[in-house]
C-alpha cells in the first residue's frame, strides 16, 4: 500500500470473462489496493484468475454458472476469507464474500435484484438485506473500520435515478427496498461517494444496455456503492465514478466506482 493512499474500487463486470481485458487494463492503469467484482457469471473452476495474478494481484472468488458471482482482487493476500451468510439459512455464497485486507474487513455483495415488486424474488431481496444487517451486527462493530462495497441493486435517493417519479415502483428504487437498505446503513455506515458529492444529481454507475445512448443521455442509476463505518469514512479523501470505462469497446452496463483513504 502507498504511504499516502489506500485506493479501493467496485465494479459489476456483467461477466468477468467478457470483461477480463478491461479489468486487467484498469488494474494496471489505476493500481488500486482493493477491487471488488460482482456478477462474474462463472463457476469457480472456470474463473480466469491467472491473468489477474500475472498483473500482480491476489484474487478470491465464489461463483456459479451464468449469473451472480463475486470476487475480491487485492495487492495484499486477503485473510479470513468467508463466503455467504453464516446464520443457518441459505448461504447464497455467490453473492457475498468477506475478507480482511491491510487490516480492514471488507464485505463485497451482489444484492439480489428482485425482478418485480409482486414477486417472491423481491421478498427475497428484502430478507437478504435484513440478513446482511444481522451479519454486520454479529461479526463487526460500527466503531471499528469496515468497508462494504458492491452492487447493492438499490438507488438510495431520488437524485440517484434519472426519473424518480416514473421509477418509484421499480425494484431498485422501490420504497421498501430503500427502507431495507437504509436500515443497513443505520447500523453504522457512511455513503462515501455522497460524502464527497452531496446533493449532486446525475452521478450514475449503471446505464441500461437496452436504452439507446443511455450514457450520453444521462439515463442512469447509482446502484453501486462504497460504504464505510464512520471511523474509516473520516479517512476518506475522495471518491469518483470512472465514466470513461463505460465507453470501452465491450463495456459492462456498470462502471468502476472508486474511493481513496489515508492509511491508518
Amino acid at each position: 500500500m502507498s504511504d499516502s493512499v489506500l485506493k479501493v474500487a467496485t465494479f459489476n463486470t456483467n461477466s468477468i470473462r467478457s470483461r477480463l481485458e478491461q479489468v486487467v487494463d484498469w488494474l494496471d492503469r489505476e493500481a488500486p489496493e482493493i477491487l471488488c467484482l460482482q456478477e462474474t457469471k462463472v463457476q469457480d473452476e472456470d474463473f480466469p484468475a491467472e491473468p489477474i495474478r500475472d498483473a500482480g494481484y491476489h484474487v478470491v472468488f465464489r461463483g456459479q454458472k451464468a449469473y451472480a458471482g463475486v470476487a475480491i482482487v487485492s495487492r495484499e493476500q486477503p485473510q479470513e476469507v468467508a463466503f455467504g451468510f453464516d446464520d443457518g439459512g441459505e448461504p447464497d455464497e455467490a453473492r457475498l464474500i468477506q475478507a480482511v485486507i491491510w487490516g480492514i474487513p471488507v464485505v463485497n455483495t451482489y444484492v439480489p435484484q428482485g425482478r418485480s415488486p409482486d414477486s417472491e424474488h423481491f421478498q427475497y431481496k428484502l430478507k437478504w438485506l435484513a440478513r446482511l444487517r444481522a451479519l454486520f451486527e454479529r461479526n463487526y462493530a460500527p466503531d471499528e473500520p469496515l468497508l462494504w462495497m458492491g452492487d447493492f441493486n438499490v438507488a438510495p435517493e431520488p437524485i440517484d435515478v434519472h426519473d424518480p417519479k416514473r421509477l418509484k415502483d421499480h425494484v431498485d428504487f422501490h420504497p421498501e427496498a430503500r427502507v431495507a437498505l437504509e436500515r443497513v446503513r443505520e447500523w453504522g455506515f457512511v455513503d462515501v461517494f455522497r460524502l464527497h458529492h452531496p446533493g449532486e444529481p446525475g452521478q450514475y454507475t449503471f446505464w441500461d444496455y437496452r436504452v439507446r445512448n443511455a450514457l450520453e443521455r444521462g439515463i442512469g442509476w447509482r446502484v453501486d456503492h462504497i460504504w464505510a463505518t464512520e471511523t474509516l469514512a473520516r479517512r476518506s479523501t475522495g471518491a469518483w465514478i470512472d465514466v470513461e470505462a463505460r465507453r470501452a469497446e465491450r463495456p459492462s452496463d456498470h462502471t468502476f466506482l472508486v474511493a481513496e483513504f489515508t492509511p491508518a
